[in-house]
């Protein structure tokens, strides 16, 4: 009696354990947003800003030691910039090797700030279609446009400047000191890629 009782009970048992791990599924948390879309929650990238818009040739966005922001026509160390999201569609951009913040003036004017001013670096970035990026201070509207190393040269448009963000590539590892590259094997000796090495500690007998 006691067994066949037992053997019942035991489906009871098993809707039991399956309600529960039902239950626990149900409020898992969900998987969080990771799209590259949403820049938000201190999202960090590292990046050269290219432009080639109302500029007679290419040119990188350089933050220099002095805090003057200027444009390169090839990629450097001051050119490499870091670009951390504050809020939805904000960021902040930060050059990597000067530790200084790219700041915006009233008029326009581009500067580095060891301190980060709100107000004077933040900056509104919209994705285009083909790939470039527009900046726009969000506290007074106006575009990211790099400076003019000729007085000569008309001012630029006030429409805005579009930039492309190029990745920013680590640096190249120097070979150390004393290192030569590997000669080629010796095709006509026993061991032509040297694996036996030199015969150090060996009798003087072993050597021909």
């Amino acid at each position: 009696m006691d067994w066949a009782r037992t053997k019942s009970e035991r489906p009871g048992l098993w809707v039991s354990a399956l309600a529960v791990l039902l239950l626990g599924a149900c409020q898992a948390h969900p998987i969080p947003d990771s799209s590259p879309l949403l820049q938000y929650g201190g999202q960090v990238r590292q990046r050269h800003l290219y432009t080639d818009d109302a500029q007679d040739t290419e040119a990188h966005l350089e933050i220099r030691a002095d805090g003057s922001v200027w444009g390169a026509a090839h990629r450097s160390p001051e050119s490499l910039l870091e670009l951390k999201a504050l809020k939805p569609g904000v960021i902040q951009i930060l050059g990597v090797k000067t530790s200084r913040f790219l700041c915006q003036t009233p008029d326009g004017t581009l500067y580095g700030s060891l301190l980060f001013d709100p107000k004077a670096c933040s900056f509104r970035e919209l994705l285009l279609a083909d790939g470039y990026n527009v900046y726009q201070s969000e506290a007074h509207g106006l575009p990211l446009r790099l400076p003019s190393d000729s007085p000569s040269r008309d001012p630029a448009p006030p429409g805005p400047a579009r930039f492309l963000p190029l990745p920013g590539l680590p640096p190249a590892h120097p070979e150390p000191p004393g290192m030569l590259p590997p000669e080629p094997p010796d095709v006509g000796s026993s061991d032509p890629l040297n694996m036996v090495g030199p015969l150090q500690g060996q009798s003087p007998s072993y050597a021909s």
